[in-house]
């Protein structure tokens, strides 16, 4: 019996050590944009790589995951939940501290909100549709465009400036709470569905994360309460909502509203980064913005660099539909929607106009 136990521990140790050797080896190969800024024919090589490796990998997370702890990558940094491999302390930290200047617009969202998209949009207004996301170009977008607070992208000093403005295009998830501000910096906001927002969630939590995801109900009790990554969507929306009413740099969007007239919302986006677009212009943005376009495109758009469980199936623009708060189950909808009524009492978010199904009370 004890040899029989001793085995098993050698084993599972040794598993353990392959498993984080092929981390390590992942974190090279990825960090900041060390995989964003290749050639899409290197990138394409190293998913290759990537997948070979998983093809061991991933049965042995798998099998480690039922039997070990999974490690807390969880940290609180001001009060706030974030995932320590995502943001470490560091990023966090200097983030913060940064002082915006003209030069920068801030898409700020939740996450699974439509960053990405608005990143797009953003771009592509700036460049007046000629954005160029390809090798001769800028390659990918999360090499042109810094995520403040993560080290999963290009940095802020080494970030391309496009447009006639020299423009910054900076991503970030922080709250109104932390976000650094400046009168002379710029900032959209896009809220969604909070529904559609949890259920983006869970399929991006599957893709990257395999068998080390937190199940639906654990994920939903996250959700549903302060720990909340980067904070709960009714705070998030709350606060970037009183931004946008007392400060003329901020604007707040709707992913609803860009699915159902995407040019109206280009249009207010071209306003506010005071830029022209002739009607040739407009309809180019209009076009790669899209997404069908984006779909096509989906190497240059990827929200994350590749894990061992991404190349097993899934993407990362998933369906871009207005109605998937319908894929998730009347009982966790019904939470979701109750702890998000709960959470905007008193506040300024016209939750009725722009969600009436959340607003409305229980029957």
């Amino acid at each position: 019996m004890l040899f029989t136990i001793a085995v098993l521990l050698v084993i599972l140790a040794g598993f353990g050590i392959y498993l984080w050797r092929n981390l390590r080896w992942l974190r090279r190969q990825t960090d900041g944009d060390r995989y964003f800024a290749r050639p899409i024919a290197a990138r394409r090589e190293l998913k290759d790589e990537i997948a070979r490796r998983g093809r061991w990998v991933v049965p042995i997370v798998s099998v480690l995951s039922r039997v070990v702890p999974r490690p807390k990558l969880e940290r609180k940094f001001r009060g706030v939940a974030f995932n320590s491999m995502a943001c470490p302390r560091d990023k966090l930290e200097a983030a913060v501290r940064y002082v915006p200047d003209s030069g920068d617009v801030f898409v700020a969202t939740q996450m699974k909100c439509g960053t990405t998209w608005m990143q797009q949009v953003v771009y592509e207004v700036l460049c007046q549709g000629h954005g160029d996301l390809s090798d001769a170009g800028h390659r990918h977008m999360y090499a042109l465009s810094p995520w403040i607070e993560s080290n999963g992208s290009v940095s802020m000093e080494d970030a391309p400036r496009v447009g006639p403005h020299a423009t910054r295009i900076v991503k970030t998830h922080f709250s109104a709470a932390l976000c650094p501000y400046s009168e002379q910096a710029r900032y959209v906001y896009v809220a969604r569905h909070p529904v559609s927002c949890f259920a983006s969630c869970i399929d991006f939590i599957r893709l990257v994360a395999g068998p080390m995801s937190p199940s639906t109900a654990a994920f939903l009790d996250k959700y549903c309460s302060d720990d909340m990554w980067w904070q709960s969507w009714p705070v998030h929306v709350a606060g970037w909502w009183d931004w946008s009413i007392e400060r003329p740099n901020v604007l707040f969007v709707h992913y609803e509203n860009m699915l159902s007239d995407l040019g109206s919302e280009v249009d207010r986006v071209a306003a506010f980064l005071d830029t022209k677009l002739t009607p040739e212009q407009r309809s180019e943005v209009i076009r790669k913005s899209r997404f069908d376009y984006m779909k096509q495109h989906e190497e240059v758009f990827e929200m994350t660099p590749p894990t061992f469980f991404t190349l097993g199936g899934g993407s990362y623009l998933a369906s871009g539909r207005a109605d998937r708060h319908q894929d998730i189950g009347a009982r966790e909808r019904d939470r979701i929607n109750a702890f998000c009524r709960s959470e905007l009492a008193g506040r300024a978010y016209p939750l009725a106009q722009f969600y009436p199904d959340v607003a409305a009370s229980e029957n």
